[in-house]
């Protein structure tokens, strides 16, 4: 981190454009940490960054890489990746798990793919080997990466300078968090069930 923080430094927003790129197309970069921090740096009196700014280059670097990873996906095949991947940290165990989710979650696994490390990487390229059409993969995948971004500068600007930390502790226990995370909704969906079904029963 210490050293992407200086390359944006250096060279602004363009290297928060390239990094955010790079790292959806399977380059190792820390996304979610990358841009708490710099969610971080929206804050003060004379903040290093733009807020709106910075959510402007994040989402447009995420998109590209996204957009690149689609038609790599779509020109290159699915044995390319399987053969070459692993030089970008595109492993067969990493491409099996996110085939898996493809599979059964199909678009969505575009959309909320970019929560879970090493399935984001790997959804847009079988979404392209899949022959998905363009345009529907532009409205999935743009309203991921949109929520994705905000979700996580927003966090790195109302938290300041400890988001980064909390995000990641958050990643080194990411199944305690999901797990977490599903059970709050599991509960708050069955209580509103409960409600529901006792108001029409009253009614």
């Amino acid at each position: 981190m210490e050293h992407l923080l200086q390359m944006i430094d250096q060279y602004g927003y363009i290297a928060l454009y390239g990094l955010l790129a790079l790292g959806i197309v399977g380059i190792p970069v820390p996304d979610e940490i990358l841009m708490t921090t710099v969610g971080s740096l929206t804050v003060g009196q004379n903040p290093l960054l733009d807020y709106g700014t910075s959510l402007a280059v994040c989402f447009s670097g995420s998109m590209t890489g996204m957009l690149i990873s689609y038609f790599l996906g779509r020109t290159v095949g699915k044995p390319f990746l399987y053969k070459y991947g692993k030089w970008v940290k595109l492993t067969p165990e990493r491409l099996g798990v996110a085939e898996g989710w493809f599979h059964k979650y199909g678009m969505w696994a575009v959309t909320f793919g970019y929560y879970v490390p090493g399935v984001r990487h790997f959804t847009c390229y079988l979404a392209g080997v899949s022959n998905v059409g363009f345009w529907r993969y532009l409205l999935y995948a743009g309203t991921g990466g949109l929520v994705w971004c905000l979700s996580f500068l927003t966090l790195g600007h109302v938290i300041g300078i400890n988001a980064p930390h909390i995000i990641a502790v958050a990643h080194r226990y990411m199944g305690i968090t999901i797990a977490i995370l599903v059970a709050l909704v599991v509960i708050i969906g069955y209580f509103y069930w409960r409600h529901r079904k006792r108001a029409i029963t009253r009614t």
